[in-house]
């Protein structure tokens, strides 16, 4: 059996699996600029690169570890 490869290019809704999103969510975010795309095609078909998306979940990892630094869980109160 052969091996399969991976595309270079991301189908808006193969992004949306991947990070457990709603196919919307991921259209607004490639069209407010938060996750690059490219338009294709005579019908404007967004692609994602995926080395693109990999790079945006590294993002949100550093962005996620700021977030917790900055925002420490209290602990409980002592009964």
């Amino acid at each position: 059996m052969g091996a399969s490869v991976e595309g270079r290019f991301l189908l808006l809704s193969d992004v949306a699996a991947e990070l457990n999103v709603s196919d919307s969510q991921v259209y607004h975010m490639v069209r407010s600029g938060e996750l690059p795309a490219i338009k294709i095609g005579g019908r404007g078909q967004w692609r994602v690169e995926r080395a693109k998306l990999e790079e945006y979940i590294q993002g949100k990892y550093a962005e996620t570890a700021v977030w917790v630094r900055e925002n420490p869980m209290s602990e409980r109160e002592p009964d």
